[in-house]
């Protein structure tokens, strides 16, 4: 009998230890998908610009640490350029709905990318802690770009593109006005949420782990990565959050802190019945008005 249950203990030993193993492993890959994006595995634009009714250039800009990003340019009549910013692991063909709209109403627009996205240099996603040095970069480009006044420069982001945003306008206080779509708080909000929907496993154990094992890969702890420390400072420009309801890809409760942790003017616009970085799709003509009576508001002085 004892050596029937120590034979007993033997294998449920080795079956904790073949499935620590597992876990770790498989932990181990979740984490490498989530901050890694190379160029074989990246949405890559679908249709350009032109396809859209809008004349456009080519272009690229170098950051601070020597990578080069591509974008796309729509000049505009009015002088004032919104940078419109994709969101995690998308490309800028994303923010085309929005080009067309603030076309319409004379905005130039910049299509940037992020880096290790799009056709853009890098492989390392650090969710804002260096992709501000890709802010800068195509912020500098469209504040010296021909037409336009360096005084109507404004950042439109959805979901990791308005985290980012908020985070570099904070440091810029020559950024005009702020629009985020589905921004996420902070890594740490969202990381149960966020893990559940990129890996389809679910937050326990898994997300924990997931974390660790990112935080290794990146070089940065989660913590690091958080809005709700920066939005404070854009202040007295303005800043502009949408929230859906309905969102599965980044903490629902993301627009609620952000607004509470943002200083006047702010605006929180939230939907029920919308998901993530939906606005455009969902509700377009009430997100036209919204958005743009906001740049006419703040960017024109209208």
């Amino acid at each position: 009998m004892r050596r029937l249950l120590r034979l007993l203990a033997l294998l449920v030993a080795l079956a904790l230890v073949a499935g620590g193993i597992l876990l770790g492993v498989r932990t181990r890959a979740e984490a490498h998908n989530l901050v890694t994006n190379p160029m074989e595995s990246r949405k890559l634009p679908g249709r350009t610009p032109i396809k859209d009714g809008l004349v456009y250039d080519d272009v690229q800009v170098t950051t601070a640490d020597g990578l080069q990003l591509q974008g796309w340019y729509v000049p505009g009549t009015n002088g004032a350029v919104i940078i419109a910013q994709h969101g995690f692991r998308s490309e800028r063909g994303e923010m085309l709905n929005e080009a067309v709209m603030l076309h319409r109403h004379g905005y130039g627009v910049l299509l940037s990318s992020f880096r290790a996205h799009d056709l853009s240099d890098g492989n390392l996603i650090t969710f804002g802690l260096q992709e501000v040095r890709d802010f800068e970069a195509w912020y500098r480009f469209a504040a010296s770009h021909e037409g336009v006044d360096p005084e109507r420069v404004a950042l439109l982001g959805n979901s990791m593109g308005g985290s980012v945003a908020i985070t570099y306008a904070a440091q810029n206080p020559r950024v005009k006005a702020v629009v985020a779509n589905s921004a996420f708080s902070s890594l740490e909000d969202t990381i149960e949420t966020s893990v559940r929907f990129f890996t389809g496993l679910p937050p326990f154990p898994f997300a924990p782990l997931i974390k660790f094992w990112a935080e290794r890969e990146a070089g940065f702890r989660a913590s690091e990565v958080d809005a709700k420390r920066w939005i404070g400072k854009i202040s007295p420009r303005p800043v502009l959050l949408m929230q859906g309801g309905a969102d599965v890809v980044i903490s629902r409760e993301s627009g609620r802190r952000l607004f509470e942790a943002a200083g006047e003017p702010k605006e929180l616009w939230y939907e029920p019945d919308v998901g993530h970085a939906g606005f455009d799709r969902a509700k377009p003509d009430e997100y036209e008005r919204r958005v743009v009576a906001f740049f006419d508001r703040y960017v024109l002085g209208r």
